[in-house]
């Protein structure tokens, strides 16, 4: 029997929010099966509880965050959640000190090096996967960006972005696509930063965001160079963040995909747009289990 997963003791870290510029403590904790992934505000009175799903992502500025009916806000949990989805985290409790979970290194390898201290341990419980059995896809016409899932055995993610003419986006390293058949997520996506532009940064703060942002936690930009000591981690470290980010945000579902998901120009928005259109079309998927490991596809083998 494939189980759920959760992890074994609690672990700690501390950093900044990206956006809020708050100083965060979190701490994960194991939970208990079909409980999925709950994050828990201990700075607020009562300390709330929200449960990740894709009705509940209610701010999509430049990030995926969660707002409850109480504008209660967890934010920008696309990174973190994208390391749970790496290794099939079912059920997990997500304290934080502040509205949003930190940073990091702008990347998921923070977080899945936590996940691995913690130890991830399966539960007495089957794990459900969700099967895509029709194509569905979300166009937006006005700002020229599409993503869809399609029937596959197995989980592959391919993104194409466009970022028009700055001289640092290569078009040969422009599109990046990640069976995880044959490539592993640990080595080849996990390590992959978020970035930004120089001339955006005056606009973000003025309007909230990237507060906690520099040249430690984000790739940066000017009009023809990445500022960042020591350059890119990948020749195509951008288009490979935009899978992290697309791993992320489609997890927030709560259950691993067997489909294949691409997107052109895609983005937070866009990507819960379709987690919402597959939930309200249940005829597009269905829950499946597995037995034994030899059922699982071959695409699900990066999970440890």
């Amino acid at each position: 029997m494939i189980y759920q997963r959760t992890i074994k003791t609690p672990i700690s870290a501390i950093g900044v929010g990206l956006h809020s510029g708050c100083r965060v403590s979190l701490t994960m904790l194991p939970a208990e099966v079909d409980q999925g992934i709950v994050f828990i505000r201990t700075d607020l009175p009562g300390q709330p509880k929200i449960k990740a799903h894709p009705f509940l992502v209610n701010d999509l500025r430049l990030s995926s965050t969660l707002v409850d009916e109480n504008n209660v806000r967890i934010g920008t949990i696309e990174h973190l959640m994208s390391a749970f989805a790496c290794f099939g985290i079912d059920n997990i409790i997500v304290e934080l000190s502040a509205q949003e979970t930190p940073i990091m290194d702008g990347s998921s390898n923070s977080f899945l090096y936590l996940l691995e201290q913690a130890e991830i341990v399966d539960q007495r419980a089957k794990k459900k996967y969700i099967k895509i059995k029709q194509e569905i896809e979300i166009r937006d016409d006005k700002d020229n960006k599409w993503v869809k899932f399609t029937p596959f055995d197995g989980y592959k993610v391919k993104i194409i972005t466009d970022f028009g003419g700055h001289p640092v986006f290569k078009k040969e390293y422009s599109t990046f696509e990640a069976d995880f058949s044959k490539h592993s997520y640990v080595d080849e996506i996990s390590r992959a930063r978020t970035f930004g532009f120089m001339y955006e940064v005056e606009y973000m703060r003025k309007n909230g965001l990237a507060l906690g942002g520099n040249l430690n936690n984000a790739i940066v930009l000017d009009e023809d160079s990445v500022l960042n000591e020591g350059g890119l981690r990948f020749a195509d470290e951008f288009v490979r963040h935009k899978i992290l980010d697309a791993i992320g945000d489609l997890y927030i579902i709560g259950y691993q995909i067997i489909g294949a998901f691409e997107g052109y120009r895609s983005g937070h928005a866009i990507n819960n747009q379709l987690l919402r259109k597959l939930l309200n079309n249940p005829d597009t998927w269905e829950y499946i289990t597995f037995n034994d490991i030899d059922e699982v596809p071959k695409s699900f083998h990066y999970i440890k």
